[in-house]
């Protein structure tokens, strides 16, 4: 009852102050809606380009422009010379590594690291944005379902680790790491996915 209350109130304040808040308040929810669509389509994007970039090196080896095209990112994705520690992936992979950001948004987005030597790719998100709803949306997406099978997952903390094997080549693999519900911090690396091919018998 006093729940109601409080909410009858708090929409009679609303309209009190006229349409000019209400039209404020639809398009702050518009932006925020914008923004993690921006966020979703970033991290599918920077999976799609770490999948091509291990499974499909020929859309790269004769430049950025093919692979960059098949990413379908456009400009929101650009090579850059190199990337802060945190971004950087175990030091048994720093080997050639090619260095990508994708800028989902002003203040929020994803860096992708790859090799021209490795077979390997990591993922990296951070920003001043939540991005578990958005990290959700990619996972349960059908473009994620058609490129991956889940093999197992973990929960440590405030973090839940997934597993997955590709269903185009069984012997690669990525572990990707998140936060377990929305509101994670926002001064660390909110999403982690790190994927390797590895040949059996290699």
């Amino acid at each position: 009852m006093r729940r109601n209350v409080m909410m009858g109130l708090a929409f009679v304040a609303l309209a009190s102050h006229g349409p000019m808040r209400a039209v404020a308040a639809e398009r702050e929810v518009g932006d925020a809606l914008e923004v993690r669509a921006a966020l979703s389509d970033g991290l599918a994007g920077a999976l799609r380009a770490c999948r091509l970039w291990v499974l499909h090196p020929d859309t790269w080896a004769a430049g950025p422009e093919p692979f960059l095209k098949d990413v379908g990112l456009g400009d929101a994705m650009g090579q850059v010379r190199s990337v802060a520690d945190v971004n950087q992936p175990p030091e048994a992979w720093r080997e050639g590594n090619v260095y990508w950001r994708i800028n989902s948004s002003p203040d929020a987005g994803y860096v992708l690291v790859v090799s021209h030597r490795m077979p390997i790719c990591q993922v990296t998100g951070g920003g001043d944005a939540d991005l578990q709803p958005s990290v959700g949306e990619v996972l349960a997406s059908p473009e994620f379902a058609e490129a991956w099978r889940e093999v197992d997952e973990a929960t440590r903390g405030d973090m839940v680790s997934t597993t997955f094997v590709s269903r185009e080549e069984p012997d690669f693999t990525m572990v990707l790491s998140r936060a377990a519900a929305p509101g994670a911090r926002r001064d660390r690396v909110q999403v982690i996915a790190s994927a390797s091919f590895a040949p059996a018998g290699e």
